[in-house]
């Protein structure tokens, strides 16, 4: 991940709005800190379900998050809706980080930053296996290198 302070929203390929909610919101007004995960996690199974990377529940294959990451760079509040922008930074052959940014509304810089490396595996023996020409495609647009 590059500094939060040169990230831009087009340094990202897709963006999902997320509303806060207000149970979303920790004793200090802002936004918790696991919630910013969930935001993370959606933008990312929004993207890969839509586009067809998997069909949940019946995928051969499926990706398990391996490592994760969160920077926070800005709080997020009520009653804003954030930009979460995503962006594929490695598109391995068992392999894809996903990379999030999350936007607040009129802000060019993200109030968080963050990651998801997910290796695919067998449905049913969790045995990594190569992605397939179709999930490569579905990915491809999102790729940064």
């Amino acid at each position: 991940m590059s500094d939060a302070k040169t990230e831009t929203r087009s340094d990202y390929r897709y963006g999902l709005s997320i509303p806060v909610r207000w149970m979303d919101c920790d004793a200090y007004g802002h936004v918790n800190n696991a919630i910013y995960y969930a935001m993370m996690d959606q933008v990312v199974t929004v993207y890969i379900v839509e586009t067809g990377v998997i069909a949940m529940g019946t995928s051969p294959s499926i990706g398990l998050c391996v490592a994760s990451a969160c920077d926070f760079h800005q709080s997020i509040e009520f009653p804003e809706i954030v930009d979460a922008r995503l962006r594929v930074a490695r598109l391995g052959d068992k392999s894809v980080r996903y990379e999030v940014g999350l936007f607040r509304p009129g802000e060019e810089h993200p109030a968080s930053t963050g990651h998801f490396v997910h290796v695919y595996v067998d449905r049913h023996s969790r045995r990594p296996v190569s992605l397939t020409p179709e999930q490569r495609a579905a990915l491809a647009p999102l790729a940064t290198g």
